[in-house]
């Protein structure tokens, strides 16, 4: 039994979850106008909704964040010159 799943582009999902988001229509409605299933509407609409709040997000926090602390780098610093001290007695040199 194979099943050829229908993959629906970025454009379609926000046209449908904006569609819900309207509440003109029930679900059921704005399923049967884009012909899928209505969990797939309750899903597409949750999903802008938890992401339009990325879109908000204050982008220079994020960056300060992704940077390592330096405590973090002295401790890799150190982790790497014991493994390569090992490594030199293991080799003989």
């Amino acid at each position: 039994m194979n099943k050829n799943r229908t993959r629906y582009t970025g454009e379609f999902k926000k046209k449908v979850a904006i569609e819900a988001l309207k509440e003109q229509k029930t679900i059921s409605e704005i399923a049967g106008m884009f012909q899928i299933h209505p969990n797939q509407v309750s899903k597409w609409k949750t999903q802008l909704l938890e992401g339009a709040v990325e879109i908000f997000e204050d982008g220079r926090k994020k960056k300060k964040e992704d940077k390592p602390s330096e405590a973090e780098l002295y401790q890799q610093i150190g982790q790497l010159q014991v493994e390569l001290d090992w490594l030199k007695k293991k080799s003989g040199l």
